[in-house]
This record gives C-alpha cells, sequence and structure tokens, in this order.
C-alpha cells in the first residue's frame, strides 16, 4: 500500500505528541501530500481562521511515493492556510527530509496551537518528543541545521526549520530543508514562526516497506527513468542548465517581465542566465556555477550549487558567503534581477543566499522589490524613507533590502508585508503585480496568454506550479499551443492544474511532467498502492482535490472577483517581442473555464459537480 499509516498529531500548547492512524479512505480518494494534507487542513480549521493565530494547524506530508525508489521520490509538502494570501497555502520542496520523515515511519505531522517557548520536534523512527529550541531561536536556517547535527552527533539528521524571515512574520517567509531547499511559498515559514516552531529534526532507519506489488514496481520505475533519461529536458537540459535553461528563451519570446512587468523583455538577460553562471568570471577566472545537485531519488538533477565571486561588493567582508552553497534557479534569477532590472549576477546569488539562509521565498521577496523601485522611481518613496536609493537597476539596493527584509529591520519590515500590502500601504494598489496577494513567477501572461488564466485561478495566487502551460504554450509539451492566442486555454490550464495536483500529491516532482503524463505516473501508483488507482480515477482525484482547494477559498471569502490579473496586464500592452501590442485576454478566457470546470459564473461550485467528486 506504500503509506507507512501513521501521522504525528502534535499540540504545541500542551506539549503533546501522539501517534495515530493515517485515514486510509482519505488517502484513496485524496493520495497523500498535497491532496491529503488539504482534506486534513479542510476538515479541521475552520476556513476564516486568522492564520497566524494559534487555531491555523500547519502539517508537513508526504506522498506515497515519497522515500521509495520512483525517480524523485522524494518531494513533501507544507499546508496551512497562508498569511500571504489568507487562501489556502500548500508548498512542494524537495532535498532529503521528506525521504526520511517517511523512512521514520510516518506520512506527515499535523502541528496544532502554539507553544510558549520555542520548541523543536525531534524524530528517531518511533521515539518523536518536542524539545526546548531557546538556543536556536534567533539563528539562521544554516545555523540551526549544523547546531542540531552536532547537539544529537548524527550528522545524517535531516532538519526542517526557519530561520529570522520566520521568526519576524515576514508573510513569505520559507520553510528550508538540507540549507537551500525550500517550501517556498505563501508564508507557510511565518505560520511556523506564529507557533514558536523551529525545526523538525528527522532521523529514519526503517525504509519504506508496503509495497503493493514490489516486483512489478521495480520494473514499472525503471521504465519510467528511462523516459526520463532519454528526453531532451529532463534528460539533458535541466541536469545541464537546471531551470534557468529558460532565462533567454523566455526573454526572447517576449514574456520574461521586467521592471515590475513595466516591460516584457530585458537587455540585461544574457547577463544572468544559464549560460553566464556557466562562463568564467573577469575577476578570478572561476564561474559562478560549480555542479549539479540532485534531490533524494532523483535521476534529473536540476538544483544549482554555486559560489559567489569573493571580490563582489556584497560579499568583500563576509567570508561566511563564499563557500560552495544553493545557486540561483530561475524563477529566484528572474525575480531578484529583471524584476527590479539588476544584471549583476553575483548580487543576485548574494541576496539568494540570504534567502537561503533566513527562510525567504525570492519570487516574492524579489517581486515586492520590483515594486518598491517603481515607486521609488515615481518619486513616492524617498532614500530618507527607505534608507538607501532604489532606482530599477541597483544591485547595491537589492543587497540591502534582502538584509533588512529577513531580519526586519527598517523599510525591510514593509517590503516584509509583501507587494499586495505594501503598494495599498503607499496609495498604489494598482502596482502590486500579484493575485489574491501572492506575486507572479517569472511569465508575463501577456506574451504566454494561458498563463494569466493560470495565475488569475490558482488556489494559492499567483504560481507557475499549479499549471505550467508554458511547457505546452512554449516548449510543446505534450503538444504545442500558440501562446499568443486565448483559444483552447481553459481546457489546457483545467488539465495542467487537475494532473499537477495529481504529481504533487504522489510525492514526486512536477518537473518529471516535461517527460511523463499521467499514464506514466498511474502505473507506478498503482503497483506501489494498490490497482484502484486507475488513469481515470486519477484524473478525477485531481479534479477533486482542485475542487476541495476551491472551495476552502471560497468559505474564506474569496469570490470569482479575486480570480483577476493586476490593471498592468490587461490594459496596458505589450512594448516588445512577439506579444507587441496585446494584453492578457482574461475576461475573453474566464467564463468558459468556469464552464469547463463545472462551476456557477459566480466561482463557486455547483451542486452536481461536488455530488460528482465526492465533495
Amino acid at each position: 500500500m506504500s503509506w507507512a499509516g501513521k501521522i504525528l498529531r502534535v499540540n504545541l500548547g500542551a506539549g503533546t505528541v501522539k501517534a495515530e492512524p493515517l485515514n486510509m479512505d482519505w488517502a484513496r480518494a485524496y493520495i497523500g501530500s498535497r491532496g491529503l494534507a488539504t482534506k486534513y487542513i479542510v476538515e479541521e480549521v475552520d476556513p476564516k481562521v486568522d492564520p497566524l493565530s494559534p487555531d491555523n494547524k500547519v502539517i508537513w506530508a508526504t506522498g506515497p511515493l515519497t522515500g521509495t525508489m520512483a525517480s524523485t521520490g522524494g518531494r513533501y509538502t507544507v499546508v496551512t492556510k497562508g498569511p500571504l494570501t489568507g487562501a489556502i497555502a500548500c508548498s512542494n520542496s524537495g532535498g532529503y527530509w521528506g525521504a526520511e520523515l517517511k523512512m521514520a515511519g510516518w506520512d506527515m505531522i499535523v502541528f496544532e496551537g502554539k507553544s510558549a517557548k520555542p520548541v523543536y520536534l525531534y524524530i528517531e523512527d518511533d521515539l518523536a518528543e518536542l524539545r526546548d529550541a531557546g538556543h536556536l531561536w534567533g539563528k539562521s536556517v544554516w545555523e540551526t541545521e549544523e547546531t542540531l547535527k552536532k547537539q544529537h552527533q548524527d550528522p545524517l539528521l535531516r532538519i526542517s526549520s526557519i530561520g529570522a524571515a520566520g521568526e519576524n512574520q515576514v508573510l513569505f517567509a520559507a520553510v528550508v530543508n538540507d540549507l537551500h531547499r525550500a517550501a517556498g511559498r505563501s508564508g507557510v515559514g511565518a505560520v511556523m514562526g506564529s507557533k514558536h516552531l523551529k525545526a523538525i529534526a528527522v532521523r529514519g532507519t526503517k525504509g519504506v516497506g508496503n509495497i503493493a506489488n514490489p516486483k512489478e514496481f521495480m520494473r514499472v520505475t525503471f521504465e519510467k527513468k528511462k523516459i526520463l533519461a532519454e528526453n531532451a529536458v529532463t534528460g539533458q537540459g535541466l541536469p545541464t542548465y537546471g531551470t534557468q535553461v529558460l532565462m533567454n528563451v523566455i526573454n526572447e519570446i517576449g514574456a520574461l517581465p521586467t521592471r515590475n512587468h513595466r516591460d516584457v523583455q530585458f537587455e540585461g538577460a544574457k547577463d544572468i542566465s544559464a549560460e553566464a553562471m556557466a562562463t568564467p568570471r573577469k575577476s578570478d577566472g572561476k564561474p559562478q556555477l560549480v555542479t549539479n545537485q540532485a534531490c533524494f531519488g532523483c535521476t534529473i538533477a536540476c538544483g544549482r550549487i554555486s559560489k559567489i565571486d569573493p571580490t563582489h561588493f556584497s560579499v568583500q567582508n563576509k567570508p561566511q558567503y563564499w563557500g560552495a552553497s544553493g545557486g540561483l534557479e530561475y524563477e529566484a534569477a528572474w525575480a531578484l534581477g529583471a524584476a527590479n532590472g539588476v544584471n549583476d549576477l553575483e548580487a543576485l546569488q548574494y541576496a539568494n543566499l540570504i534567502c537561503n539562509e533566513h527562510g525567504m521565498d525570492p519570487i516574492s521577496f524579489g517581486a515586492t522589490v520590483g515594486a518598491v523601485m517603481e515607486l521609488y522611481e515615481m518619486g513616492v518613496l524617498t532614500k530618507e524613507q527607505i534608507g538607501v536609493a532604489a532606482p530599477f537597476g541597483s544591485a547595491q539596493a537589492l543587497c540591502e533590502f534582502a538584509d533588512m527584509t529577513a531580519k526586519g529591520i527598517g523599510f525591510g519590515k514593509d517590503i516584509g508585508l509583501g507587494s499586495k500590502r505594501l503598494t495599498a500601504k503607499y496609495g498604489h494598489p494598482e502596482l502590486t503585480m500579484s493575485v489574491k496577494g501572492q506575486e507572479f513567477p517569472a511569465y508575463d501572461s501577456r506574451g504566454i496568454q494561458g498563463m494569466g488564466l493560470a495565475y488569475a485561478t490558482s488556489n494559492r495566487g499567483a504560481c507557475h506550479l499549479r499549471g505550467y502551460t508554458v511547457a505546452s504554450e512554449v516548449l510543446g509539451i505534450p503538444v504545442k499551443t500558440d501562446p499568443l492566442s486565448a483559444d483552447g486555454k481553459p481546457e489546457l490550464v483545467k488539465a495542467f492544474q487537475d494532473a499537477t495536483a495529481v504529481f504533487d500529491s504522489s510525492g514526486t516532482c512536477v518537473f518529471t511532467t516535461f517527460a511523463w503524463g499521467l499514464a506514466d505516473l498511474q502505473p507506478q501508483l498503482a503497483a506501489a498502492c494498490g490497482d484502484d488507482f486507475t488513469l481515470d480515477n486519477l484524473n478525477v482525484i485531481g479534479e477533486r482535490i482542485w475542487n476541495m482547494e476551491r472551495d476552502f477559498n471560497n468559505r474564506a471569502g474569496f469570490t470569482a472577483k479575486d480570480d483577476t490579473l493586476p490593471p498592468r496586464l490587461l490594459n496596458e500592452p505589450a512594448k516588445t517581442g512577439p506579444a507587441k501590442g496585446l494584453v492578457n485576454k482574461l475576461p475573453e478566457m474566464l467564463p468558459k473555464y468556469y464552464e469547463v470546470r463545472g462551476w456557477n459564473p459566480d466561482g463557486t461550485l455547483r451542486p452536481e459537480t461536488r455530488a460528482r467528486l465526492g465533495l
């Protein structure tokens, strides 16, 4: 059956840790990870709860393929009600932590209440107990991991923790594991901090058993790994260049949001691209990129390990940043770079290191800085107010803002609110490039029309990983569609959203979908969990998960009015590139999308849709 069959329930207020059986009826209906943890949240949390109150809950969850020999089976999710958006928040991470929890014999951990003092949860197989974290509070993610490994005299201990950003309630604080893998979006780290929960340290020695059909599972996972290895994206592009392979591609098609989405192409894109990361620097003759890295069980290895230029102004007197560490991925490089007009690759890496060290989402951080720079150039914000001159293109301002925001210093407190609250505070709410309060990732929806609909309808706020139509519209996977046309996009977005919900819930990585479809995942789930996971059933489960999340948001107060884009994308045509003269055609696509989804015109679920999906 592949699930461990057990969950931990931790009451932080009472200081209790109890084991309970996994609800197997729910597991079969929602698979695991994203779907299953969301089911628990939906059943146990009031949709109108204050995300940072003790009444909110937060869950770490694995999927049935987590910890197995399925390729990329190292994923876990953190699910809660998000403080950045007020919507359902589900943030996914790789690395080794998820597999370790599964190998300790647990499917998920449910945290409720709030501890009176800082604590961490220590798990060693069946042993699970809360311990004092007073000595960890105030430490960075990096320091926390080092301290706990030394304290427990176990270099193989896996740590999931928060840094200064989570402690300081930065609304886009992340949960970080293995130093630089992160459940990055929607502020899940701020919820962790609000509960005085500093870290979860796990050591698992049991392995993962319970595979329904071990021989078939071995056969089919081997077969599917071969598909990944032979695919141009998962076998060549991602291992060689990482997600940064996209920087020049997206810029060329006129869909790289630049200077807070004022432009759709960045003249400095080549300076912050994957190719630039691999090119030796003039200063020391060494490239920033050192090597690639894989998460647990991954045969793709898209991760980047980089070394910053020790002579760069950002680290000249900070040798703690000179070593090899987590490098830039596409979304981070875009948000820290093009979104702000900054083409200094070393400055981007410094800001990226600060986000890793202190647990902060580089997408929301960088996109919020873009709004700050626009307000500065408009004269709404001054150097005296914010502490530094901040025109578009200022690498100095980017680096200083990273430090200020993570540590909650000065104007960094305002940046830590996210762009929606910041732009409203300074009288220009139209300048937030966000949906439901969550900042856009690295695709301009005037040049990739389907992404506009995907952003507007994403249950966790603007997100590329909830329906990555870029695969179809730009890369031609699984079929090529016209990025500048709205035709067929409602159906395309729904299909991508539902399929992604299944992959996320399985415990595998969404990057496999460049080579795999549901028909490739299905036999792996069936061999691991049982024959009831047919292709038809998986399609229904994906739709069920999406609609469950939507219904939670509706009950939290979100309506059809929240399924929109900023005025800039709907009213200001792209100035250059293939999309020149176009705005996003959301008003044309959204009613059709509701119809395809089986929703009412106001964006709520029809009774027959609820009945069909068992909601």
